[in-house]
């Protein structure tokens, strides 16, 4: 999924009409590298997310060549997060997944829908560095009564 950004795409490259007419293939656009690139479960499977350069929007980004990359805009909304380093494991995304939602609760809330688990960096990154996030939508616990 990440060769889209790295030109795997239609890109707008337009040739200026000369003589004589020749035709070649125009590359695709290569896309800056932005952060966070998310993970979330979606059913039984995993969606990856690459956020795209702000001075790109929905109607300028090329169209994808593989047709399992979907474009779309996410509207803005408000997460609970916790940050933490080093590399990922099942188990350090539980453990920091569950002071995330006791932190929430403890303040009168409650972790909605799917968390997001956020990287920051590249995967060349020695493991000591890496910054990793837990995302997740929130809602006040309901009170009984």
């Amino acid at each position: 999924m990440a060769a889209y950004i790295f030109g795997n795409n239609q890109g707008t490259q337009r040739i200026a009409m000369t003589s004589p007419v020749s035709q070649e293939r125009a590359e695709g656009s290569k896309i800056a590298m932005t952060a966070p690139v998310t993970q979330e479960r979606d059913g039984g499977e995993f969606v990856i997310r690459f956020m795209m350069p702000s001075e790109l929007s929905l109607s300028t980004l090329p169209t994808p060549n593989d047709p399992r990359i979907k474009l779309r805009e996410i509207p803005a909304r408000r997460l609970a997060a916790i940050r933490y380093s080093g590399r990922w494991t099942r188990e350090r995304y539980e453990v920091h997944l569950t002071k995330l939602r006791e932190t929430l609760h403890r303040n009168g809330y409650e972790s909605v829908g799917e968390p997001l688990w956020a990287r920051y960096n590249p995967p060349f990154m020695p493991w000591f560095l890496r910054r990793n996030e837990i995302l997740t939508e929130f809602a006040p616990i309901p009170r009984s009564g």
